[in-house]
């Protein structure tokens, strides 16, 4: 009996992916600033307390750009879960953020 208490807790236990992703602007870039509005209504909507986000100021921060192959700003990547995906521009496409993300938009 004990052994199906432990399955049913187990079993009722949430597990929650956590989305890892990279933003990269330059500086204060109209296009960079709209990314980043963009993508925070995306992850209050979409992805509330389940999301890290890095931005990275590729003006501040040059070489990292380069090391992570970064030609075009603003670029999110998705880092986590795998696979790794990319999507260039101020990400006003809700459902090619969304698809990148893998996530499924709600219809409301």
């Amino acid at each position: 009996m004990s052994r199906s208490r432990k399955s049913d807790k187990a079993s009722s236990a949430a597990i929650t992916t956590i989305v890892s992703m990279r933003l990269y602007i330059a500086g204060s870039a109209p296009n960079s600033v709209q990314a980043i509005a963009n993508l925070e209504a995306i992850c209050r909507k979409h992805l509330k307390g389940i999301h890290k986000l890095e931005i990275v100021d590729i003006l501040e921060h040059p070489l990292r750009a380069m090391a992570d192959g970064v030609l075009v700003t603003p670029s999110l990547t998705k880092v986590l879960p795998l696979p790794v995906a990319n999507v260039v521009g101020n990400l006003s496409d809700t459902s090619k953020v969304m698809l990148a993300l893998g996530l499924k938009e709600k219809v409301e």
